[in-house]
């Protein structure tokens, strides 16, 4: 697959088949990949846990909340969560400052995530989560700060990519069909 189509694949599921179990070494090799990626003068502070035992994933899953840009909707709806979930923890031991490993964050989690589309798989960052009851729920050492959610499964709804409007609308939408649509600047529009 080429590059563009592997990003253009690469979109936020919020739909999952929960019969497709993602397994421990599928979500190792998605951060194998991350962990060659960039990092701030190379200090390397991300940890990740993995997670992927199902009684598990249900609390981390209970812990999160999804699409706030779609507060009248519940998702992902029943039945449709991801089978697993890597979970993005800065090591506060090998630097305390949490907001200056960010871009570390983002550029390991769309790692992950490409990595998850190549592989046939989707995914989701999610920010909005209780990270206090993450910490809890995997029993994470008080060094290691979840910083960010990836939500991972074999996608099972519709994402369409469309242009963003001339009123400069680029809120995300879903239609009757439960189709998701989100819209996008046009190159032209972008570049200055």
């Amino acid at each position: 697959m080429a590059f563009k189509d592997l990003v253009i694949a690469n979109r936020s599921y919020r739909g999952y088949d929960e019969s497709r179990r993602v397994t421990r070494e599928e979500l190792l090799a998605m951060v194998d990949c991350a962990r060659l990626t960039a990092s701030s003068v190379n200090q390397q502070p991300l940890k990740f846990r993995l997670v992927c035992e199902k009684e598990t994933v249900d609390r981390v899953q209970s812990l999160t909340q999804w699409a706030r840009g779609l507060p009248e909707l519940t998702l992902p709806h029943p039945g449709k969560c991801p089978t697993a979930f890597i979970v993005i923890c800065q090591d506060t031991q090998i630097d305390p400052n949490k907001t200056k490993y960010l871009r570390d964050v983002g550029i390991a989690a769309q790692t992950i995530l490409l990595a998850a589309t190549e592989m046939g798989l989707g995914g989701c960052m999610i920010g909005s989560y209780s990270a206090a009851g993450v910490r809890e729920a995997l029993a994470l050492p008080e060094h290691l700060s979840p910083q960010l959610v990836v939500a991972i499964g074999k996608p099972a709804e519709t994402v369409v990519l469309t242009e963003a409007g001339a009123d400069g609308n680029v809120a995300y939408y879903r239609d009757e069909n439960d189709v998701h649509y989100v819209p996008k600047w046009a190159l032209e529009d972008i570049v200055l």
